[in-house]
């Protein structure tokens, strides 16, 4: 442990500088960026700048609303970590994500959309339900820390909006995809339609159930209960859950942080009412990654049922969330089972950052992803911000600030 706490002091700071220095827009407007998918925001700076190709130096901008939300969550986690030495200077990084989110929120009282933050993502002109989530989380956070009720207001009326427009009651699941010209759900995915199901259980980080716990609205709980009845209606294979998007149940392969994503909630289920059915399910999403880990304690964007993957699009990202999951479960039981897995893959996230290299805007950041040959001597080096965010989150999970 003593060797990890070491690294991660060195890791850490060079990591939130990547993203306060480096991968945060200073600009309120779009520059030179790459904007394949056509997202138009009325305002950027404090936006995490999330995709970057190496081998043209150049920026992508992907789902900017999750990726701010997430890495303003890592800004505030690193700043409470205990020997990160400029705390204001993240709490101020963080500050500026939040201006970011809540510039791109409706709040108009006499417009429909009213509380929808404008999620944007690979659907061009339509919002990501999941989008919205994700980000959420970082505003409660923002709040606790700051004592200022309007991040907290800001993050109800964005789950007031999805509450009333996108879920369906009593079936446990969201619509996808909301169309913001429209004023209307949007499926672009084609679902089975036999099932009569056109969306998931977007259950990411338990916000319903903070919702709940801040303001006593039983819907909020209904809500979080119902989705986690169709999760365990829904489990396939044991620990993840093949016929949710962006798993590909036709081609057989998960996506890397899917177990993250709904295997975590069941955590806090089980702190609620200890019914062991809960954790049997967190273990069981701990147990996958188990399986899907590496040798090394990488983890690759496609792994197929029978734990085979690819040769390159690697996933540090995940093996991050993996982290979180395991350290989480440990909490949760006291049990020691993971302890050497999640040193190891502690260790492959602090290998895979850049730390002295001749490209500036790679100082700092985890590498998500190696690409496959092109015939070319070009770099395969592709980063996403995923990386470096839920490596501090990791990190800070390790070290006791999350």
């Amino acid at each position: 442990m003593v060797g990890e706490i070491a690294r991660l002091k060195k890791a850490v700071p060079l990591a939130l500088d990547w993203l306060s220095d480096i991968a945060m827009k200073q600009e309120e407007n779009l520059t030179d960026e790459l904007n394949s998918y056509k997202i138009e925001l009325p305002y950027w700076k404090g936006s995490i700048r999330n995709e970057y190709f190496a081998a043209i130096k150049k920026w992508r901008i992907y789902g900017p609303i999750w990726h701010t939300g997430q890495a303003l969550k890592s800004l505030l986690l690193g700043s409470e970590i205990d020997f990160v030495e400029d705390k204001q200077k993240y709490l101020n990084a963080a500050l500026e994500s939040a201006n970011f989110l809540l510039k791109n929120q409706i709040w108009d009282e006499s417009d429909p959309n009213h509380g929808l933050l404008l999620a944007f993502e690979d659907v061009v002109g339509k919002i990501t339900t999941s989008g919205i989530f994700e980000a959420i989380d970082s505003l409660f956070i923002l709040s606790d820390l700051t004592k200022n009720n309007l991040y907290r207001e800001r993050a109800l009326g964005a789950l007031d909006f999805c509450k009333e427009r996108l879920y369906v009651k009593g079936k446990g699941y969201f619509i996808d995809t909301y169309d913001p010209a429209k004023n209307e759900p949007f499926n672009p995915y084609n679902y089975d339609k036999t099932t009569g199901v056109d969306g998931r259980p977007v259950i990411d980080d338990s916000v319903y159930f903070t919702a709940w716990k801040l303001t006593g609205n039983e819907e909020y709980a209904t809500l979080f209960w119902e989705m986690i009845d169709r999760l365990i209606l829904d489990e396939d294979p044991p620990g993840n859950w093949i016929s949710y998007w962006p798993n590909n149940k036709k081609k057989g392969y998960f996506h890397p942080r899917h177990s993250f994503w709904w295997g975590r909630p069941f955590l806090v289920a089980y702190k609620e009412g200890k019914e062991q059915k809960y954790l049997n399910v967190v273990k069981r999403a701990c147990d996958w990654y188990i399986n899907a880990i590496r040798k090394d304690g990488g983890l690759f964007r496609n792994t197929y049922t029978d734990w085979g993957t690819e040769s390159f699009g690697h996933a540090t990202s995940g093996t991050a969330c993996a982290v979180i999951l395991w350290l989480e479960y440990k909490e949760a039981t006291g049990t020691t089972d993971y302890n050497s897995v999640i040193r190891k893959c502690l260790n492959h996230c602090i290998s895979m950052q850049f730390t002295n290299p001749q490209d500036k805007n790679l100082k700092g950041c985890i590498l998500e992803k190696v690409l496959p040959p092109d015939g070319t001597d070009k770099s395969p080096y592709f980063i996403r911000d995923l990386g470096t965010i839920f490596f501090i989150q990791a990190a800070a999970k390790y070290l006791g600030a999350y």
